[in-house]
């Protein structure tokens, strides 16, 4: 008999990511050799993430290939994340992967040590190895959630580089999917904003989301049936989180007005957002070579005659490279700089996040550090 319905989903969506880092790997190191050509040896029939995920016993030691890849899990103790770590712990076993597990410490609860500590035994315990917990420190810049994401993100990208990771996954579902692009579609940032999470990101493809096309039950049933501990973070039900309010009383309210399928629909539009984005993004960068001189300053000319979607996306690329931070240009600060473009009426420079000032000068448009 084979494994439940929700485990069997979530390790056919982990293993699927694996082969694409193992393919990568391979590719980037010169070899050909298929991801499945080098399997783990069958694991110990007792061991805790077998089949049915009970029992007790370890996996039989490999000597490690100096090409073998290594994977880390972003494990925070919630559903979402043990049920990933469980599915990476066994794929592993069969695969030509190294897997680990990273939790990172917020120090925003009492008792956050304890609690970190806790998910490192159990992932331990999972016989994934490095496992580690990182502490960090949570500023105030952007907000409580903004804060807290980029310490996260900025202690994973360290531990990925101090081990060697080729890549590192996460558990965002696609409920987080919906919600992320309704939180875009608050903002009014464009399409790029409704695009949601990509499934790879970060440097070189470094983060991976295998669950973004499962719901957050089929996580919580799968940790549920192989008898997984997980911990409620009180944050995801604290209505001074403008995501848990979304969560608990923004979406749940769409549900009953327009009836059932209001994820799915959304996660759709993440994606469909996504390849428009992309698809514009790639003729902004082949357009911004045509309507620079040979100074390599912006023809304002030039600027005119693009689509208002594609000259955007070339006056944003241009003023992060002149040192605006991608984070805190919205889209005020590119329709006043367009304006230079399609408005011209002798505006004064327009000052932008980042100590960046555009203004327009001869017919061109001038972006520099002021």
């Amino acid at each position: 008999m084979g494994p439940h319905p929700a485990v069997a989903a979530i390790r056919l969506a982990v293993r699927r990511v694996l082969h694409d880092v193992i393919t990568e790997c391979r590719r980037n190191a010169g070899h050909d050799r298929p991801a499945e050509a080098a399997r783990r040896p069958a694991h110990t029939a007792g061991s805790p993430y077998a089949e049915a995920g009970t029992g007790g016993g370890s996996r039989t030691a490999l000597p490690e290939r100096p090409d073998t890849p290594l994977v880390l899990v972003a494990c925070s103790g919630g559903a979402d994340s043990m049920a990933l770590a469980s599915a990476l712990a066994f794929e592993a076993r069969k695969l030509d992967v190294r897997a680990g597990g990273i939790t990172v410490d917020h120090n925003l609860q009492p008792g956050s040590g304890l609690r970190a500590a806790e998910v490192v035994t159990r992932l331990t315990a999972m016989d994934l190895d490095p496992v580690e917990a990182v502490a960090v420190h949570v500023g105030r810049e952007g907000g409580p959630e903004a804060a807290a994401r980029d310490a996260r993100y900025a202690a994973l990208d360290a531990a990925a580089e101090r081990h060697g990771a080729a890549a590192v996954l996460l558990g965002h579902t696609r409920d987080d999917q919906a919600e992320t692009v309704l939180l875009g579609l608050a903002r009014g940032s464009g399409i790029r904003s409704l695009s949601g999470m990509a499934a790879a990101s970060g440097p070189a493809g470094r983060y991976r989301r295998p669950f973004l096309q499962l719901d957050r039950q089929t996580a919580r049933k799968a940790c549920l049936v192989q008898s997984i501990p997980v911990w409620d973070d009180p944050h995801n039900i604290d209505p001074a989180y403008t995501r848990s309010r979304l969560r608990h009383e923004g979406l749940p309210a769409l549900e009953k007005a327009l009836g059932k399928g209001v994820v799915e629909a959304l996660a759709r539009t993440a994606q469909l957002s996504r390849d428009d984005a992309d698809a514009l993004d790639t003729w902004a960068a082949e357009a911004e070579l045509t309507v620079r001189d040979e100074t390599g300053r912006l023809e304002c000319a030039g600027l005119y005659a693009l689509p208002p979607a594609v000259r955007r996306r070339v006056l944003r690329r241009a003023l992060i490279e002149a040192g605006a931070p991608a984070g805190s240009l919205f889209a005020r600060h590119l329709e006043e700089v367009d304006r230079l473009i399609t408005g011209w009426r002798g505006q004064r420079a327009i000052n932008l996040p980042g100590r960046v000032e555009a203004l327009r000068q001869g017919g061109r448009l001038v972006i520099r550090q002021s």
